[in-house]
């Protein structure tokens, strides 16, 4: 390592003290970040001043426990309408939300900082859409299903630790893939009724999906929670699963709701 002056080394401290950027100071006085970030260190810790931890927030290479309701929720928003990018310097979770739905977009956000809180999280809003980003290298750790092309061209198996968190959080699952790839509608048909047309109108749940996968992961929930559910038959390679009966409505009403 290169020797500098005392005075080189005070007045750059003194500067990072103050709120500096490395890059400024390295500019100013012509010392390397690397020289700049071991005398930072060096004085935090002869003025007694904890290291900051760069360990990585994750929760799976550091063993620590996380939000399991968050990530059931986060995980059914991944597989709906979510990637990862994961190479060179670009690594991050992006999230595609209706801008029509600031709830929907918040709750997003909540859920992955109740996962990772470190990780800054930004928004890009563009064509009515908002996308939620949070920049890690390590969400391919907490969604394994992460790999080349599209989900629906790729096999999407949960691990077992995964398929644990949806067992214990079942309506978050559903509720995140409603909130991606589903909606909430309000139906009518008009009957006639004593010579007089009447019209009737009832709510309806839909989710739609082109991965077979995704959509056996979806119905096998709705399954075990005792929702009824159909396929409705389609001229396309996407599904979508229509629920339908006041029962299974009111389940849904109760535990997930509409976007908003």
């Amino acid at each position: 390592m290169e020797q500098y002056p005392p005075s080189v080394r005070s007045a750059a401290l003194a500067m990072i003290r103050q709120g500096a950027s490395y890059a400024d100071v390295t500019e100013r006085f012509g010392v390397p970040r690397g020289t700049l970030g071991w005398w930072r260190s060096q004085e935090r810790r002869a003025l007694g001043i904890p290291v900051p931890d760069h360990r990585p927030d994750c929760p799976r290479c550091q063993g620590r426990p996380f939000g399991h309701s968050a990530y059931s929720y986060l995980l059914g928003l991944y597989l709906g309408d979510g990637h990862i990018i994961s190479r060179g310097k670009q690594h991050h979770l992006s999230l595609f939300c209706s801008a029509r739905w600031p709830g929907l977009v918040q709750a997003a956000e909540e859920a992955m900082q109740a996962v990772m809180s470190r990780p800054r999280i930004s928004r890009r809003t563009r064509n009515g859409c908002v996308e939620v980003k949070s920049f890690s290298r390590h969400w391919v750790c907490m969604f394994p299903q992460h790999g080349p092309g599209r989900k629906h061209e790729r096999r999407i198996v949960l691990e077992s630790w995964q398929e644990t968190i949806v067992d214990e959080h079942p309506w978050e699952f559903v509720r995140g893939l409603i909130h991606s790839d589903g909606s909430r509608v309000t139906n009518w048909v008009v009957r006639t009724i004593g010579g007089e047309p009447k019209r009737y109108e009832y709510p309806r749940y839909f989710f739609t999906n082109t991965s077979v996968d995704i959509m056996a992961l979806f119905t096998g929930t709705l399954d075990r929670l005792g929702v009824e559910w159909r396929s409705l038959r389609q001229h396309r390679r996407a599904v979508t699963v229509s629920i339908a009966r006041r029962e299974s409505v009111a389940l849904l009403d109760a535990r997930v709701g509409a976007k908003y």
